[in-house]
């Protein structure tokens, strides 16, 4: 929309714009999110309405444009026997701490990387949540705040997954539970993470899942297996 000068801009270059990101060929990469495409346009919508409200152009020409609804995708779970084959298969493949740890507490993806050893209490056998890693454009990694204000929090660990961090722990050189294969002095990239996962899925057997479906895995695992919705709601944030 650049290109377009503020008083030019219309109503229907807008829509375009919106069907262009939902398009296939967006800028070579495929299809965007449909809740991206919202975000987009509520950003337009603000920044024109701002420029109504200071009287550069007469009306918001975001005003009539129609966004498809966002599709939601399926939240999926594995079975207790599809969590016993991706185990099996993450065991022979090196990382079985790092898919345990995340079937036990349905941490997120940033939240998982974001570990350090100080946040693991081996005496209680708790791990703090305190920070998120995010990768910034150009691939570097940054630690931030959890998701959310209330992210922070103390989770109690079932034994047998204390037990084996204590035994990394102890063979670790990292101050990263999980770290780059690389590069320990930095922490496991999030999209390696996901990229990991992928592979252990596809050589399991098992059909395809986003890192956060493991997450809703251990939430109905747990809520199954009697944990209350109050706790359960306290381990997840």
């Amino acid at each position: 929309l650049g290109s377009i000068p503020l008083n030019k801009l219309t109503t229907t270059d807008i829509q375009q714009f919106c069907a262009w990101m939902k398009s296939d060929d967006h800028m070579g990469k495929g299809r965007i999110a449909d809740s991206q495409i919202r975000n987009c346009y509520s950003l337009c919508h603000r920044a024109l309405e701002k420029a109504r409200t200071e009287h550069l152009i007469p009306r918001d020409p975001t005003d009539g444009c129609k966004l498809s609804p966002v599709r939601y995708e399926e939240m999926k779970i594995l079975s207790r026997e599809a969590m016993q084959k991706l185990l099996i298969q993450a065991r022979e493949d090196g990382c079985y701490e790092l898919l345990l740890l995340e079937l036990s507490t349905g941490l997120r993806r940033g939240e998982i990387c974001g570990l350090m050893w100080q946040d693991f209490d081996e005496a209680h056998g708790t791990l703090t949540v305190r920070r998120t890693i995010h990768a910034e454009r150009g691939g570097r990694l940054t630690a931030g705040e959890t998701k959310t204000g209330a992210g922070k929090r103390i989770i109690t660990l079932p034994p047998s997954t204390a037990e084996l961090l204590q035994k990394r722990k102890k063979r670790s050189y990292s101050q990263w539970i999980f770290s780059h294969p690389l590069l320990p002095e930095q922490p496991l990239p999030p999209d390696m993470a996901y990229n990991r996962m992928k592979t252990l899925l596809k050589r399991a057997g098992l059909p395809e899942l986003r890192f956060h479906d493991l997450r809703h895995t251990f939430a109905t695992h747990a809520l199954a297996s009697g944990v209350d919705a109050k706790t359960l709601s306290g381990i997840l944030r």
